[in-house]
């Protein structure tokens, strides 16, 4: 395999690992040091759920322990663990938020972004 198709093997690992770090996260486990936004008023009945706030919990910036194969896709067993830094903030005002993860481990060094879209109309 040449260089450049394993630095996108690479780059393509790190985003999966950086969202699946994201989805692993418990926010009860993790100490938050920046405040969460506040919780949207309750919606009445019959009105179309509006999911724009759904991660909102997710705001701010985390301690993240992830646990990833060491070699994917080869039916390997061998778990290689990460400890790091997670941070979510809102941009496009509310639109979206962007996650981005830096974390250190035997395996070595990873960092990982990862963007969540919302739109309006669809209310997804």
């Amino acid at each position: 395999m040449g260089s450049s198709m394993k630095s996108l093997q690479r780059v393509g690992t790190v985003f999966l690992s950086s969202v699946l770090g994201l989805l692993v996260q418990s926010p009860a486990a993790f100490p938050q040091t920046s405040p969460v936004a506040a919780e949207p008023a309750p919606q009445h009945r019959g009105t179309a759920r509006d999911g724009q706030h759904d991660f909102d919990f997710s705001i701010g910036t985390w301690k993240t322990h992830i646990s990833r194969l060491k070699n994917p896709l080869t039916g390997s067993t061998t778990w290689v663990e990460y400890d790091g830094i997670s941070v979510v903030r809102e941009i496009l005002n509310g639109h979206a938020n962007l996650f981005e993860l830096t974390a250190d481990g035997p395996a070595g060094h990873i960092e990982g972004v990862g963007l969540r879209l919302y739109n309006p109309q669809s209310h997804q």
